[in-house]
């Protein structure tokens, strides 16, 4: 994922404090004999990553490449009634990179405080049965989906957002998340500083703003639920920060039945984006209406058996640009993409925006210790005068056509330890179609195979 836009320096709360002290914090929050005290909790991970590619798909970068990965965090809870108070720190860096590496702020902060909030129980606030909370500071948000916001866990970093956030929920399952946030800005974000993991305080400032909520319920006499939510980005130029300055409102409608045993499951999910963004990131570049539109479609079937076999048939269609005044590529902002379409990491060509994806998918969990899945998919530019997804690779006549080729991927997991040490490996092959094979830009490097091994630890 491309380093998000510049804000200013933060102010008040959200000024940096001394980066010298976070380390030696965890390690006392982690020593201290208060863990015995059931009001405090510490927990965390440390996952170690190897990720090797050949046939880079992406424009710009080096043909072939391997990358370790290292991401620990470090969790902290401690809950005064009605306050519970939470920090939590991440470190993600990487080693074995050159200046071809597509490495990001979604592989590299170092020493970052992505949460650090209070959240306050308000009890019932709509009556008996109900229930309330509202959190302000720094934190993750998962909503809906997690299509358009979404705490990624593949990554090697994660999105995090500084503001106020409010749930309720009542007694009949209906559920509700408002939330006013500024998107925290990770950084450093250039090579030097990706590549010797300088630690640099992430920022946050009103040049860039999301907000919004959603409303969820189930359907009554139905294992079927239903979402709506809405979603507002803002973002303005700052000091050597150029932006499109995008203003983009999405109103999302889904509804959505979960896997289980012997039954069908299935998910419809319609997103339409409108707003304004200018045409490049020059300070006089024009404005122009943003209408832009993604459908995601799901029906699987849940098998009876030890193994628990299911078996899905998937469809998502992000739309990309064309011809006119209106803009008209969806913009998937700090959405999954992981558990959709494909892997992060070296690979990271495949996301939401300008791809038509049908797909099948398999997934198996032998026993409590093993699951993995596999999936097919087919795809197409949405418009084949847009580049293809995040893959930088472009044919603005339109004359390599809108087939990108076939992706096969596939995940493992094992606990060796159970509930404490996992051991994943992913892959990943896209047999290139002719607009990856034929576009001005392309690289001419052959098919493109991708593998990934992890061990995490959990305590």
């Amino acid at each position: 994922m491309a380093a998000t836009p510049y804000a200013k320096e933060p102010i008040g709360m959200f000024a940096r404090p001394p980066g010298t002290w976070l380390l030696p914090a965890a390690a006392m929050l982690i020593a201290t004999p208060a863990l015995a005290d059931d009001d405090l909790k510490v927990s965390g991970s440390v996952r170690l990553r190897y990720e090797a590619i050949e046939g880079q798909p992406r424009a710009g970068f080096g043909d072939s490449d391997q990358l370790v990965n290292l991401r620990t965090i470090v969790l902290a809870q401690y809950r005064v009634k009605p306050l519970t108070f939470v920090a939590e720190l991440y470190d993600s860096r990487v080693w074995g990179d050159n200046p071809r590496t597509p490495i990001s702020t979604g592989e590299v902060n170092a020493l970052e405080l992505v949460q650090a909030y209070v959240a306050a129980d308000l009890g019932p606030l709509l009556g008996a049965g109900s229930k309330a909370s509202l959190q302000a500071g720094r934190f993750k948000l998962d909503l809906g989906s997690r299509r358009l916001i979404a705490v990624d866990d593949y990554r090697n970093t994660t999105s995090a957002f500084t503001g106020l956030r409010l749930d309720i929920a009542n007694k009949h399952g209906a559920k509700a998340t408002f939330y006013y946030t500024l998107p925290q800005v990770r950084l450093p974000d250039d090579y030097t500083g990706l590549h010797n993991a300088r630690v640099k305080w992430d920022r946050e400032s009103f040049d860039q703003v999301t907000w919004g909520g959603i409303v969820s319920a189930p359907l009554k006499g139905s294992r079927a639920k239903v979402d709506s939510a809405f979603v507002h980005f803002g973002e303005r130029d700052a000091p050597g920060r150029p932006t499109r300055d995008r203003s983009l409102n999405s109103v999302t409608a889904r509804i959505f039945s979960d896997p289980a045993p012997g039954k069908f499951d299935y998910e419809a999910e319609v997103i339409y984006q409108w707003g304004t963004t200018s045409t490049s990131l020059a300070a006089t570049a024009a404005h122009v209406p943003v209408s832009a539109t993604f459908f995601r479609g799901r029906v699987g079937y849940s098998f009876p058996g030890s193994w628990k076999p299911r078996l899905a048939f998937e469809f998502d269609r992000a739309s990309g640009d064309g011809k006119g005044s209106t803009f008209s590529r969806f913009d998937p902002l700090f959405g999954m993409r992981r558990a959709d379409l494909g892997p992060a990491g070296l690979y990271n060509a495949i996301g939401r925006s300008n791809i038509v994806a049908p797909g099948v998918r398999i997934e198996v969990a032998p026993s409590k210790r093993i699951d993995a899945f596999a999936t097919y998919k087919p795809m197409w530019l949405a418009s084949r005068l847009d580049g293809l997804s995040t893959t930088g690779v472009r044919d603005a006549s339109g004359n390599s056509g809108s087939f990108a080729g076939h992706q096969f991927d596939a995940r493992a997991r094992y606990w060796l330890l159970p509930k404490r040490v996992q051991l994943e490996a992913d892959g990943v092959l896209l047999l290139k179609g002719r607009f990856l094979e034929t576009a001005p830009n392309a690289p001419h490097n052959g098919d493109t195979r991708y593998v990934v091994l992890n061990l995490t630890g959990f305590f």
